[in-house]
């Protein structure tokens, strides 16, 4: 995949945990063990391969592209949506190489009385394609299907208030997204294509997830037993077991720091603390679970290329890698036991101060987070206690095996040798990197 930042796409933003980057990558990577995936489950012909008909659309569909963002350029700022361009030069071509057919207009929806003016509809999938001046998320006056309301949140309500209606998707040429029937009322859920960066820039491998993901085949038959809603239960499943996993890892975590902060001789106050109730057991725990959700967010953070400023300079982001990132102490995890003296603490707790000061670090490149997690009430007790390098590079918990291709993971803090693991090997917390697990940890 081609992936700007580890482990994301850079041109797929996946909202609300409706399918997670985690079952994204296995999809790409066609995952034996993800069904679906053949080539005559996309209806392909004998002898036809699923990679060589992706390649046969990208070709004709960066042509259209072409012709389609070169006469964009020309129209009249007079044409406030661009709806017709859009539709015949662009959109039209990209849903008849995902293999729909050449689409035809749809009747206005009516459910329970109120009508829903999506323009096209496939079977029971509605199709709301806008012109390519038409912004997804905002109403735009006189413009039929976005005047009510913004073409998302069309589409959305329809899904949500149509008893057949499970999956759908929008689109105005320059976005396009995939929704399903959502209950939450406060938070969106889609996956969104940055189809003007796809084709304008190329970005071939992220194209191929498209054409997997929103391919005719995918919505075909019962919504209920389609391939999209199998998939999104597959990664609900996975986002479960995850769960299950970090709640286990994140108890080791708390039990080996809990015991490391009473065991070192220079924390007399926080024992005195605990002996004499002004600090709670509750109360530690607290702390320490918050030390854990700290690092594990920074991992999360780090593994993704999102630890820094965007405006930090290469310097910064250099000093930052070699002495307080936490892949350093992966590293060192790996090579030595550690000892009594407390300076990777020392080092790791510059490093959690910075991220809850107004101001950042700019000498490392990291911004501010201005969350209560970072803030000193957060973890009063712990910011300025000391750890013994020997307790912060030996958190393990216990291993669990699980296929390399369904799920990722980030442990506090994992041996990199390339040697292959016994069952023997001791592996820190676990932590699941899909998008619903990042939501959970950045709250």
């Amino acid at each position: 995949m081609s992936r700007g930042r580890a482990g994301t796409f850079t041109t797929i933003r996946a909202e609300g945990g409706l399918l997670s980057g985690e079952l994204l990558t296995r999809v790409v990577a066609g995952d034996a063990t993800l069904p679906g995936l053949r080539a005559e489950d996309y209806h392909l012909a004998r002898g036809e391969r699923v990679g060589e008909m992706v390649t046969r659309s990208w070709n004709r569909l960066t042509a259209a592209w072409k012709g389609f963002a070169e006469a964009l350029a020309v129209v009249s700022e007079s044409e406030a949506t661009a709806t017709s361009l859009t539709r015949e030069r662009w959109l039209l071509v990209l849903f008849a190489e995902l293999g729909f057919g050449r689409l035809q207009a749809a009747r206005t929806v009516e459910v329970d009385g109120k009508a829903y003016p999506v323009s096209h509809e496939w079977a029971s999938v509605p199709i709301h394609l806008v012109g390519a001046k038409v912004d997804l998320d905002h109403r735009t006056h006189g413009v039929r299907g976005a005047a009510g309301a913004s073409p998302h949140a069309l589409v959305q309500e329809l899904l949500n208030r149509s008893e057949e209606r499970l999956w759908g998707m929008v689109s105005n040429g320059r976005r396009l997204r995939l929704l399903r029937d959502n209950a939450s009322l406060t938070r969106q859920a889609f996956v969104e294509f940055d189809l003007e960066t796809i084709l304008a820039d190329e970005v071939f491998d992220d194209f191929v997830v498209l054409w997997l993901l929103c391919h005719q085949s995918r919505v075909e038959g019962d919504p209920a037993s389609c391939w999209l809603e199998r998939w999104s239960a597959e990664a609900a499943a996975a986002g479960i077991r995850a769960l299950d996993t970090l709640r286990g890892g994140v108890e080791t975590a708390i039990a080996g720091l809990g015991g490391g902060f009473l065991a070192h001789p220079a924390n007399t106050r926080l024992r005195e603390r605990l002996r004499s109730g002004a600090l709670s057991t509750q109360d530690y725990y607290r702390q320490l679970l918050r030390s854990v959700y700290r690092l594990l967010f920074l991992f999360v953070a780090e593994d993704r290329g999102l630890v820094h400023d965007p405006a930090a300079p290469e310097s910064a982001r250099r000093r930052y890698a070699e002495h307080y990132s936490l892949a350093r102490l992966r590293g060192l995890a790996g090579r030595r036991r550690g000892g009594p003296h407390p300076d990777l603490w020392q080092g790791l707790r510059v490093v959690l101060r910075g991220l809850g000061s107004p101001a950042g670090v700019p000498a490392l490149g990291l911004p501010a987070l201005g969350s209560f997690l970072w803030s000193p009430e957060a973890c009063p007790d712990l910011d300025g206690a000391e750890l013994a390098n020997r307790h912060l590079l030996r958190l393990r918990g216990p291993a669990r095996a699980a296929p390399r291709a369904q799920r990722r993971r980030c442990h506090l803090y994992p041996r990199h040798s390339r040697r292959q693991r016994t069952k023997d090997d001791g592996e820190l917390l676990h932590a699941n990197q899909s998008d619903r697990q990042l939501a959970r940890l950045g709250t």
